[in-house]
């Protein structure tokens, strides 16, 4: 029975991605993490986290309801309006809805009590470990998309966190080399060689997502560390693990839109 329970956290546990617009399995459990796991439908810069999209996309809308027919300061008249290819919005928002009720009512309130139990620098700790274990996704996918520097950089960060950095547990690349992660994908490799994202989708469990990208995560599941170091149940208990500290050191992103948005599935979709 324990292992029924531990395995139905382990697939419910990516709906953290509602929150930092991850979709997961959500490697690396870092909050810089990015599109690691959730890539959205438009492709973004190497850099930028969801957070702060989420945070443009609040501030977007606000301006939008402030400045009424006027032009929004910040966009420039060749700017286009995102607009996601969604068919599936029925079968969307009811995924939606489910994943929103899982959130609140199964996964944030785990988090908030092994927030209340771990100190933050011990689940900034574990988040590193995790992260430097889902190196090989990083560092194949900047291969993968010719971009070879890239590689190279999450090789030596790799090796220097691993040893250095004790088990990854910290990030002497960037902290005293300046060495900072490149967040690649299978995903974006899929984008760079032309592969449009497909419709956007919303998954049971996993949250938003689009065609591609969910292509990518499966294929991104066998490049992480963490797949080959645990195995059968003591995998489920890592990725369970995985998450719950990743989704505590959230700030609740999540609420504040659930506050803010008058629709929260098109403020995230958007």
């Amino acid at each position: 029975m324990k292992k029924y329970i531990v395995l139905i956290l382990a697939l419910a546990f990516p709906v953290s991605g509602i929150c930092s617009g991850e979709i997961t399995l959500a490697y690396g459990g870092d909050t810089n993490m990015v599109s690691d796991y959730g890539s959205s439908n438009a492709t973004t810069p190497s850099g930028t986290n969801n957070n702060t999209r989420l945070l443009v996309a609040q501030v977007g809308s606000e301006a939008t309801s402030s400045a009424g027919d006027e032009d929004l300061p910040f966009m420039d008249d060749d700017d286009e309006i995102l607009d996601v290819y969604d068919p599936l919005e029925t079968f969307n928002r009811g995924m939606f809805w489910f994943n929103d009720k899982l959130y609140f009512y199964l996964m944030k309130p785990i988090a908030r009590g092994y927030r209340w139990i771990a100190p933050e620098p011990f689940r900034v700790a574990i988040g590193n470990v995790f992260s430097n274990l889902a190196t090989p996704i990083r560092m194949i996918n900047a291969g993968a998309q010719g971009k070879f520097g890239d590689a190279g950089n999450e090789l030596v960060r790799f090796g220097t966190n691993t040893t250095i950095g004790i088990l990854g547990m910290f990030d002497p690349s960037k902290e005293h080399f300046g060495i900072a992660k490149k967040n690649e994908d299978t995903g974006q490799t899929l984008g760079h060689y032309g592969v449009g994202p497909g419709p956007y989708l919303v998954l049971p469990f996993i949250g938003p997502s689009s065609v591609r990208d969910g292509i990518g995560l499966f294929a991104d599941s066998y490049m992480d560390l963490t797949f080959y170091i645990w195995e059968n149940s003591d995998y489920w208990y890592a990725i369970v693990y995985r998450a719950i500290n990743k989704l505590s050191l959230d700030k609740d992103t999540y609420e504040g839109i659930k506050k803010d948005a008058l629709d929260q599935y098109l403020f995230v979709r958007d």
